[in-house]
């Protein structure tokens, strides 16, 4: 199927592809069979299923999420009272709300590099640790300038874990698990939502120079459990190859592989593929400077994706959402916390629904589903809210709308965006890469977030959320277009799907093919 030749730049072995028909073909066999001896997808057969220690070493990696979460959802419901207590301007109160984002980029921009050098565990104990401090400082402040303190450590701290868990869980996963595992980190987004909004309301009754301070001390305890979690769950056997720890490697291995005969040959590709890794340091220069036509092709998808997922207002929406609410009619704080805590559990329903069927239905379909629901979603929002005063009826559309919103994203681009991004790329390129769409998605939920309020004091909330429709139907084009289906296949199998359509024959690092392959 493919002919191993010579670089003459360096003696670096590539693979020439030379017949993705054949490839084609076995894929569809892999799949008959695979339907055959997996009848529920992400449930694994007795040769090779998740082990509950994978479970659990996902689920823990998966805990600086909720921070992420906690903090979304307890800001809509702390700066009413934050606003009042310390007497912010609304330029304040769009900068401390959206800011969050922004910084948060240079903690995914460092978080790939510092990934590779200490370890990915490390990375996520050092996200936890910085995050910790910026909410401790934040709760105490007592004047802006300390909020703001607070905030940029929290950030960064947020930007480390949301780069880091994804590549973790996707290095220790087994392919046939790998949707379901990597989409843990949105579902722990969404729990700490919700988790953000039932303590605004549980809290809005106490005093407001009070309150907003308990709701964000509490975003501390889950970096508790995570301290605790480092001492669980094992490094990533990619990284301790890199590192040449061969035996604790293997020991991991053991560990997160029912079929102990595996170990060795998935070891053996590690090495090869970790050798290739460390021989090409010019990441950077490979991925911006002089990428191949495939790489180009895997940036757009990874990058696009993490973009569409967040200039279609999703953080507007549960950021600000008691605004919405208030423009709707809703005027007392307590009610318009409750309608907070209803889209809360509408957007944990959903993102569990996500989870049992991302690994049966496929990544594509969802997409589908979920871009299409949530531009119609926004319609009507924009609409009602232009259109129906402050009525019983239009506060009921907003609700509905709102809920609607947030249920559609959940079920698809909401976890299928970080599924995608951690699968395409390869082992040389993916913390880095990870890292590139992790900034260009917390930008643009920054950006979001900062413009907010003053786009909807120029056109109104009902007119900024018709722009959203329209970025939204945008977005449908984009996963038709530059999205492929990655179910089910071996992640040497999506790296081909970028290079098939080339005109010219994609070429690729022979360390990178055999580390891609999965053992079935």
């Amino acid at each position: 199927m493919m002919d191993a030749q010579e670089n003459g730049n360096g003696g670096v072995k590539k693979y020439r592809r030379i017949d993705l028909d054949k490839m084609e073909l076995e894929d569809e066999d892999e799949e008959e069979l695979s339907a055959v001896s997996h009848p529920l997808q992400g449930n694994v057969n007795t040769n090779n299923k998740c082990s509950s220690c994978v479970m659990a070493y996902a689920i823990f990696a998966s805990l600086n999420s909720v921070l992420l979460g906690y903090d979304v959802g307890v800001m809509s419901g702390a700066i009413l009272f934050i606003r009042d207590d310390l007497k912010l301007t609304e330029v304040q109160e769009e900068v401390f709300v959206g800011i969050l984002s922004i910084i948060s980029l240079f903690g995914s921009l460092a978080g790939g590099k510092t990934s590779d050098a200490i370890g990915r565990k490390w990375t996520m104990g050092l996200a936890s640790l910085v995050f910790q401090s910026g909410a401790a400082i934040t709760a105490l402040a007592t004047s802006f300038t300390l909020l703001m303190t607070g905030r940029l450590l929290s950030g960064i701290g947020i930007g480390f874990g949301i780069m880091i868990a994804p590549i973790y869980i996707a290095e220790i996963a087994p392919s046939t698990a790998r949707g379901t595992l990597t989409s843990l980190p949105e579902i722990f987004i969404n729990l700490g939502i919700l988790l953000g909004y039932i303590s605004n309301y549980a809290l809005s009754g106490l005093p407001s120079n009070i309150n907003w301070r308990i709701m964000l001390a509490v975003g501390i305890l889950p970096s508790v459990f995570i301290g605790f979690a480092l001492f669980v769950i094992p490094e990533s056997p990619r990284w301790l190859v890199m590192q040449n720890r061969i035996d604790e490697a293997r020991m991991v291995l053991l560990k997160t592989n029912e079929n102990g005969s595996e170990v060795d040959d998935r070891l053996a590709e590690i090495r090869k593929a970790a050798t290739f890794a460390n021989e090409g340091k010019a990441v950077w220069r490979d991925m911006l400077v002089n990428p191949t036509p495939g790489v180009r092709k895997m940036l757009v998808t990874g990058c696009g994706i993490q973009i569409f997922q967040q200039i279609t207002g999703i953080d507007a929406t549960v950021y600000y959402s008691p605004r919405i609410f208030e423009n709707a009619g809703i005027k007392d704080n307590t009610d318009i916390l409750a309608a907070t805590v209803a889209v809360g559990f509408t957007k944990t329903i959903f993102i569990l629904i996500a989870i049992f069927l991302i690994d049966r239905v496929g990544r594509k379909p969802l997409l589908y589903v979920s871009t299409i629901g949530m531009t119609f979603c926004l319609l009507c929002l924009g609409l009602t809210l232009w259109t129906s005063g402050e009525g019983t009826i239009g506060i009921v559309l907003a609700v509905l709308f709102v809920c609607g919103n947030v249920a559609f994203f959940s079920i698809g681009i909401g976890p299928v965006c970080w599924v995608v991004s951690s699968e395409i790329f390869p082992l040389k390129l993916r913390a880095q890469a990870s890292a590139m769409g992790a900034v260009g998605s917390r930008v643009s939920s920054g950006l979001v977030a900062m413009s907010f309020l003053s786009v909807t004091r120029a056109i109104t909330v009902g007119g900024t959320f018709l722009v959203f429709a329209a970025i939204s139907a945008v977005s449908v084009a984009f996963v038709h277009k530059c999205v492929p289906e990655t179910k089910g296949k071996s992640l040497e199998q999506i790296e081909m799907l970028f290079f098939k359509n080339d005109r010219t024959e994609g070429e690729v690092g022979l360390g990178d093919v055999e580390h891609l392959i999965d053992r079935q």
